[in-house]
């Protein structure tokens, strides 16, 4: 007998061989289950950095969020300028559908039309600083007021946003007379009382802020955020008659409609000071891609048209204009 026969035959080393074979069975059964399934897929996070590329800057992806990552930030758009322009002493019943008005009902016909503005008070200068302050800081007449109250101009200089006023035939230098005639834009009267930047301090004792206040000959569209437009005693209707005041919108008006400056989501707004007894005003909102002849009976007034211009720069109100309805119907929000 071999000695390899000897070693088998041992029962011990027979049962050792045995627990060999059984274990090498068991070892090849589990290898071949393993290769034979598929692979599960790696964690994002671990895919990512076995192929060598991150993950934008470490931001958790759309899924791991619940929400889906913009490509990349946007800036919110800057709204168009505002142009307001005021003409004198009409009732809406006076102007609207009135044949010596045929531009200003032309604009009507292709813009918008205000048919329940009212002014705020009598006389005229009440209104004027209602619409630059929120109030009329207690002015009862036209006569000449130095106010120290804050005004829309604060507001957006404040805010870095930008205004400026355009009187026909105002003197510069910060003139603070009560009337004026001539200058550069020919003949003509100013009247202060229909100017409300010059009535408060903070602008009339301030060089470089009163330069702000210049005469028509200077107008671009484009100098500033805000631009009110002011016309002398004849051309706003107040000393001449409707035809002329309509002439002279004919006349001035593409001057800001033929714009970029508009074009590019400008407002122009036209409204009157005060009316009569009603004292119930016409008032044209206009705006690029406007429904033509839109109509609105809501009720409006000089307060609401602060908050108009407020809201569209994104500022605080100011006194009344915090309680006014703004034209939002007209402007699409």
């Amino acid at each position: 007998m071999s000695r390899f026969e000897l070693r088998v035959g041992n029962p011990i080393v027979a049962l050792a061989l045995v627990l060999v074979a059984v274990l090498l069975a068991l070892g090849a059964g589990w290898w071949l289950a393993r290769e034979s399934a598929p692979l599960e897929p790696l964690p994002s996070a671990t895919r990512a950095a076995s192929s060598g590329t991150p993950s934008a800057a470490g931001t958790p992806s759309a899924t791991s969020t619940g929400q889906t990552p913009s490509s990349s930030p946007s800036k919110a758009r800057r709204p168009g300028p505002v142009f307001v322009i005021v003409l004198e002493n009409k009732e809406a019943e006076q102007i609207v559908g009135n044949p010596a008005a045929p531009y200003f009902n032309g604009l009507a016909a292709s813009y918008g039309l205000a048919t329940n503005y009212h002014g705020i008070a009598h006389p005229s200068q009440p209104n004027y600083l209602a619409l630059w302050s929120g109030s009329t800081q207690g002015v009862v007449d036209d006569g000449v007021h130095d106010l120290g109250a804050p005004t829309v101009a604060d507001q957006l200089e404040a805010a870095g946003d930008s205004w400026h006023v355009y009187a026909e035939h105002v003197p510069g230098g910060c003139y603070r007379g009560a009337t004026a005639s001539g200058g550069r834009d020919g003949p003509g009267t100013y009247a202060r009382k229909h100017e409300p930047a010059i009535s408060f301090v903070a602008i009339s004792r301030d060089a470089a802020r009163c330069a702000r206040i210049s005469d028509l000959s200077s107008f671009a569209a484009n100098a500033a955020d805000l631009e009110l437009i002011v016309p002398d005693l004849c051309h706003d209707m107040h000393d001449c008659s409707i035809a002329a005041g309509d002439a002279w919108l004919r006349g001035f008006v593409p001057r800001i409609l033929d714009s970029a400056a508009w074009r590019d989501g400008g407002l122009l707004v036209i409204t009157f000071d005060e009316g009569g007894v009603q004292n119930q005003v016409a008032t044209l909102v206009i705006r690029p891609g406007m429904p033509a002849g839109q109509r609105s009976n809501v009720a409006h007034d000089h307060y609401g048209l602060l908050r108009t211009i407020e809201d569209r720069f994104g500022l605080s109100c100011l006194a009344r204009a915090c309680s006014a309805r703004p034209l939002s119907e007209f402007l699409g929000t």
